[in-house]
This record gives structure tokens, C-alpha cells and sequence, in this order.
């Protein structure tokens, strides 16, 4: 970075734009040096340990009454110059922009929790150590999967005189275990490397693997189902990008409606972007704070940017993602958070039979415990939305299922296809029980976290085989 700091360089990118598009102009930008560093294992042993640091720049200009963005990684003063020319051309390219909310002006950040510097500077066998534990534990299956960690430094600075810093770090596991082509899989997300259990993690991707031997045929149709952790982040990811979006409640695209009593009121949903070791900050400089979404059942809110917040005549939530003219404005941390289903007395009783090990938590197994007859997901994947309004989902399956039958599971079943409404299954009346625990989920979107409980619905539509 020629010896700048992000800080430095932000501000730097800011002056640019007023030197070369006169006092005018109006400019945004970040600076993010990215350290990212991946240890990938397949065959039950390590094959690639990377690690990559960059920097990228984003800038937004508003000239004229037209706004462009642009965004490089060559921070020398040619590359900088370079960037902001090209954006101040795209700018007086475009149509006007009578939505343009202005830029956010000088105001004071939230403070940030702070960041775990082991985890910011892991070396190599510190992840390597997890992998190794993460094998052992699976006892002989075939594992697969990969550790990772993150810390990101991001300065923001703008035309208006305002300016914010700050750092997060993050560190993930995810593996399978394999048995006879039955996958079972662990996964956690962390602001901790040492948070990060591999031993534990693989011993229940192991036993998941060997509960999904010899599966059966359902047929299709309306099912009981408990939901692990893993399944549930589908739920909050497709309910953050499509339903509590900004824009496309504007659009009226979006199934929310404040002040209604949408969903069960077992249900509370939280935005909580500083509930881990994230940044102060949106893309737009605002600064970001706790906001509830859904509060026993009724839905409270959505997530704004400035231009939504202006459309609506609200205020930003510190929302703003890049991109967001496109995408809109999106809650990525939600936390999931309700009554607890039961007791954890129940495991027991839930984890007996032939397919034994199925369940690896005592939240889950006291979920299970109240099921007469039902299913048990670990996970959903490719799923894909038919009705944006209405939010009705299509998706597979994946990692395991299982029947239970008076309060056991008795058997792995084969994968289904599902066609859903989340807003619909997560009703009035719908929610029989959450965990007591939300489990962080990795993802791979910078930033973006879902912390989910396990869940058990009355009813989600099977519509066949995975095949199907």
C-alpha cells in the first residue's frame, strides 16, 4: 500500500475526486485489506494451505446529478487517479439520478467489540491442529472440508467531512465425514479460532455419517419437520435478502409488513451486526446498531440504506451493502432467538434405534422428543426462489435426514424436494419449539453470519425425491 493506511488512502481517493471533478463533486469511498487464509484437507488429510492479503478500494461519486461506482486494487497514485477517473467518466455517462440521498454526514460511530488478535494473525498450524482433530475424531471415515480465517481493516471517508475505521475477524469450520456415500457434516462459524472445536466437530460429522446408512423412500407430502442450525440459515438468508430488504419493500416485493403479526410469537429475529467482531459501519459511512426485525411474532422493521430511507421518509439503518442500488439494502447477521423447545433430558430418548448418532445435541433431541411423526433436516441446499412476495422457495435436502416416529429417529431417509413458503411455515401457530442455543453458521459472504437455533415446524411441503 506505498506505506498508507487504509485511512490514508481514503482520504486520498476523496480529495482526487474533488481535484479532478471540481468542489462539486461528491464522493464515497472505502479502502479493505483483506487477510484470508484457507487450510482445505480431502482423503482425511490437508492438501492446500493458502493465504492471500489484498486491498480493494470502492468508490461512489455523484456529479452533475448522476451517480457511478467504481472499484480497483492497484493503490499507487496512478492506480488511484486511474480508478477515479474512470468513475467520474462512467458518472457523466449516466441518467440523473433523482433518487440520490446525499452522502452521510459527520457522525459518531458506535464502538465496536473488540477484535481476538490470535485469530487476526493464526498462523498455519493453528488451523492445521483442528483438521488433525477434526480427522481423528471421525475414527476412520473419509473427511473432507476446510478451516479458515479472516481479519479485515476498513476505512471510510466522504466529501461531507465524515470518516470511520475498524477491524473484524471471523474463523469457520466446515467438514464432512463419509461412510458407504453417506455424508455427514459439522459446521461452526466463530469471532475465535479457539472457539473452534475440530475433535468435536468431526465426531459429529462421523455420526451423522454412520445414522444416514441404508435410507428409505418417503413419499411426498406435508411433514412435521426439526430443522438443525444448518437448515434454519437457509430460512434466515432467504427471509434477510428478499423479505426485510429496504428496496424491495419499496418495490413492494417483499412479504413484510410492519406492525402485523406475520409469524409465530415464538419468533424474534434480530439484526446484530456488532454482536460479533463486525464493523462500526455500512458502506455508506452510517453507523450500525442492533435492529429487530421481527419481535414476538410481529414484524417491526426492515433494513434501510440512505436512498430507501429517503424513498420511505425513515432514517438509514446502517444497512447499505455494496451494490445496494441493485441489491438493496440487507440484514446479513441475523439472529434467530425464541422459547426453549424442553429439557435436554431428551436425548435419550431420541437417539436410540438403528439410526442412533442422527442427533447430536440435546436442543435437537428435545425437539425430537414432541414429534409423532415428522423428519429431521440437517440441512437445505440450491434453493431457489419461485415468489419473491410471498417468498415460496424451492430447494433440496442435504447431509441427512431422518424419520422419527413417537419421539425417535428411526431411520435415514433418501434426499426430497421441497416447494415452501418460509413466512407461511414460520406462521401464526407454526413453530412448535426453538433451541435454546443459536449456532453460528459460516458463510462466504463478506461479513455475513446467521445465528440459528434448531427449530421444529408443524408443517413443510415435500414435493418428491431429490431427483424430482
Amino acid at each position: 500500500m506505498s506505506g498508507q493506511t487504509e485511512v490514508e488512502l481514503a482520504g486520498q481517493v476523496v480529495e482526487l475526486v474533488r481535484r479532478l471533478g471540481g468542489p462539486a463533486a461528491q464522493a464515497e469511498a472505502v479502502v479493505t485489506r483483506a487477510d484470508l487464509a484457507l487450510t482445505r484437507f480431502a482423503n482425511s488429510g490437508i492438501h492446500q494451505n493458502v493465504s492471500e492479503s489484498t486491498v480493494g478500494v470502492r468508490l461512489r461519486v455523484h456529479v452533475d446529478g448522476r451517480t457511478a461506482a467504481g472499484g480497483g486494487s492497484v493503490v499507487t497514485a496512478d492506480g488511484l487517479s486511474a480508478l477515479v477517473e474512470r468513475t467520474l467518466t462512467a458518472a457523466r455517462l449516466c441518467p440523473p439520478d433523482p433518487g440520490w440521498p446525499g452522502l452521510t454526514p459527520p457522525m459518531p460511530m458506535p464502538d465496536a467489540p473488540p477484535v481476538d488478535e490470535a485469530t487476526a494473525h493464526a498462523e498455519p498450524d493453528q488451523r492445521a491442529d483442528r483438521v488433525g482433530a477434526f480427522v481423528a475424531a471421525a475414527a476412520g471415515l473419509s473427511t473432507a472440508g476446510y478451516c479458515r480465517t479472516a481479519h479485515r481493516s476498513s476505512a471510510f471517508a466522504n466529501s461531507a467531512g465524515h470518516s470511520a475505521y475498524g477491524r473484524s475477524v471471523e474463523a469457520a469450520m466446515d467438514g464432512i465425514a463419509r461412510r458407504d456415500g453417506a455424508d455427514g457434516v459439522a459446521r461452526r462459524s466463530a469471532d475465535r479460532l479457539a472457539d473452534l472445536d475440530g475433535a468435536e466437530l468431526g465426531a459429529q460429522a462421523a455420526e451423522k455419517a454412520r445414522a444416514a446408512a441404508d435410507p428409505v423412500e418417503l413419499p411426498p407430502g406435508h411433514y412435521e419437520v426439526v430443522f438443525e442450525p444448518a437448515a434454519v440459515a437457509d430460512l434466515l438468508q432467504n427471509l434477510s435478502f428478499y423479505g426485510f430488504n429496504g428496496k424491495r419493500y419499496a418495490e413492494r416485493q417483499s412479504f413484510a409488513d410492519p406492525g402485523a403479526a406475520q409469524f409465530d410469537r415464538a419468533v424474534t429475529l434480530v439484526d446484530d451486526p456488532l454482536g460479533g467482531s463486525g464493523l462500526p459501519f455500512d458502506a455508506e459511512g452510517t453507523g450500525r446498531r442492533a435492529l429487530t426485525l421481527v419481535e414476538a411474532g410481529t414484524t417491526r422493521a426492515v433494513a434501510h440504506d440512505r436512498r430507501t430511507a429517503a424513498e420511505a421518509g425513515a432514517q438509514s439503518t446502517g444497512h447499505a451493502v455494496a451494490g445496494g442500488a441493485t441489491w438493496g439494502p440487507m440484514p446479513r447477521n441475523l439472529r434467530l432467538t425464541g422459547a426453549a423447545a424442553g429439557p435436554a433430558s431428551a436425548v435419550g430418548r431420541s437417539t436410540t434405534g438403528a439410526a442412533a448418532g442422527a442427533v447430536v445435541d440435546a436442543d435437537t433431541a428435545a425437539l425430537v422428543a414432541g414429534v409423532r411423526r415428522g423428519l429431521l433436516v440437517t440441512d437445505l441446499w440450491y434453493t431457489r426462489v419461485l415468489g419473491p412476495k410471498s417468498l415460496v422457495v424451492t430447494g433440496l435436502t442435504r447431509n441427512g435426514v431422518w424419520l422419527i416416529e413417537d419421539g425417535t429417529v428411526v431411520r435415514a431417509v433418501r434426499d426430497l424436494r421441497f416447494t415452501e413458503s418460509y413466512p407461511r411455515a414460520l406462521g401464526p401457530g407454526a413453530v412448535l419449539g426453538l433451541g435454546a442455543r443459536a449456532v453460528r453458521q459460516p458463510e462466504r459472504v463478506d461479513g455475513a453470519w446467521w445465528a440459528a437455533p434448531s427449530l421444529r415446524l408443524a408443517s413443510w411441503h415435500f414435493t418428491g425425491g431429490a431427483s424430482g
